[in-house]
């Protein structure tokens, strides 16, 4: 097989513009999904960070759809064989918030793109960079790393064993217990018109991507890690964070979202049973 940069070399995808009129239904849905006693916002109040993964969605035909339930191609994907897809982590800068129920623009561009080798072969990196506008100035800037590889990812087998009935342990001073199910996933992935089958098809995702039960996205581990900066720091507004995700997640695992508050800041992260930090994210207030 040709080494993974050999079929990006030529690739140079250009920028794409598109508006959402930032409508409060999606907002009050995952609301709901997150079991809050009320929406996080309704029209005309900022959008929580990263909330607007909500919105500007995109809806392929039935027809380009791959086995995998992730679009086959897209103007963003890159031309890899066999290729599979991971969500490794971001930035964000707010320069303002978005105001829900104003209508918003969104700018996105290929950023860095370069070929890594890791412990279980080559993978390619790429980010993409969103600018996100209302009334003619940017609000919000989003860099998303995305990591792709070809063919099967010999990593996985390490993840056999999963522990459904381990609850993880912290001293930090903020926590939060939760526990992913299936069915939250299945709302989620509706919310963001993600139909990857890793998340709601438990013998695809056992039986052919080798993970031993469904993953929980990436996103989703993200925005319940900033629902405790919401509500313990609910005075403080956001200016910045970045965020990894560094081991994958499966529903029914008792999980646990922590922060430690700092200078200027707070450094957040979710725990398993199985392992410490599976998602991690500092958080820089304005």
């Amino acid at each position: 097989m040709n080494a993974l940069g050999s079929y990006v070399e030529s690739w140079s995808p250009e920028p794409l513009t598109d508006t959402d009129a930032l409508a409060a239904g999606p907002a009050a849905a995952l609301s709901a999904a997150l079991d809050l006693p009320r929406p996080a916002a309704v029209a005309g109040e900022p959008l929580p960070p990263l909330w607007h993964w909500l919105y500007f969605l995109e809806w392929p035909l039935r027809s380009e759809i791959g086995a995998d339930g992730h679009p086959a191609g897209g103007h963003f994907l890159p031309p890899l064989p066999d290729r599979r897809r991971m969500f490794a982590g971001g930035r964000l800068e707010v320069r303002a918030p978005l105001v829900l129920g104003t209508p918003a623009e969104r700018v996105r561009s290929l950023g860095e793109v370069a070929v890594k080798h890791g412990r279980t072969g080559e993978m390619l990196f790429v980010t993409v960079r969103t600018e996100l506008s209302q009334g003619g100035a940017v609000r919000v800037v989003e860099e998303q790393d995305i990591v792709y590889r070809s063919g099967e990812d010999s990593g996985r087998t390490a993840l056999a064993g999963l522990d459904l009935t381990g609850t993880p342990s912290s001293a930090a001073q903020w926590q939060q217990a939760w526990t992913p199910d299936p069915v939250l996933l299945f709302r989620f992935s509706a919310l963001t018109a993600n139909a990857h089958r890793i998340h709601y098809d438990h013998p695809y995702v056992t039986g052919v991507e080798g993970y031993p039960g469904l993953v929980v996205h990436g996103p989703l581990l993200v925005l319940a890690l900033l629902e405790l900066t919401r509500t313990r720091a609910p005075e403080r507004a956001i200016s910045s964070l970045s965020y990894r995700l560094r081991r994958p997640v499966f529903a029914g695992e008792h999980l646990v979202a922590t922060g430690v508050p700092g200078d200027g800041g707070v450094a957040l992260q979710v725990d398993a049973a199985r392992a410490e930090a599976v998602a991690t994210a500092d958080v820089v207030f304005g």
